[in-house]
């Protein structure tokens, strides 16, 4: 199995799981199929095979051709994989991701947070922390400041990584 092939499985499985999985692996074998074919090759209802193509068609990871039946004047849909679209997706998610993390650094940065050592799990920014008088709703104990110079710095590192794959 190829680089690509590795990575359309990941995708695959992010978007809808081991059925999912099926299938792309099932589209890559037969290159282009109906749903039918696709669900009897991979073992996958027939609703879920529609659902996940549905799914990787939004994300323009496959695309159909239609043809009419001349039989019964119904319109047949011929699935096949876009190997092209892979990495401009990739591309897209990690960008997305990237927005995120720069919106939740520049957080940690302008906010002071507070903590419960009691609850451990309690973790609120000043403001918040001020309106129950710095006293943890759970269990009434004390909130203590937390020092978040290591969430700054991981996300920090994080953030470089991605603009170093994206060539930002």
């Amino acid at each position: 199995m190829s680089l690509f092939d590795d990575e359309l499985m990941k995708i695959a499985g992010l978007l809808g799981e081991e059925d999912a999985v099926k299938i792309v692996r099932s589209l890559a074998k037969l290159k282009e199929a109906t749903e039918d074919v696709i669900a009897n090759d991979s073992g996958v209802r027939l609703n879920i095979v529609r659902k996940v193509l549905y799914k990787l068609y939004d994300k323009t990871l496959i695309s159909c051709r239609r043809v009419r039946d001349e039989k019964t004047g119904w319109y047949v849909f011929y699935w096949k994989l876009q190997p092209d679209q892979l990495d401009a997706f990739v591309r897209s998610r990690k960008r997305r991701t990237l927005e995120k993390l720069k919106t939740r650094l520049e957080y940690e940065k302008t906010h002071t947070f507070f903590v419960c050592n009691k609850c451990g799990n309690i973790r609120l920014p000043f403001e918040e922390a001020i309106e129950s008088a710095f006293r943890c709703p759970k269990c009434g104990g004390q909130f203590v400041e937390s020092k978040n110079e290591r969430i700054i710095e991981e996300l920090e590192k994080l953030i470089t990584r991605l603009e170093a794959e994206l060539k930002v």
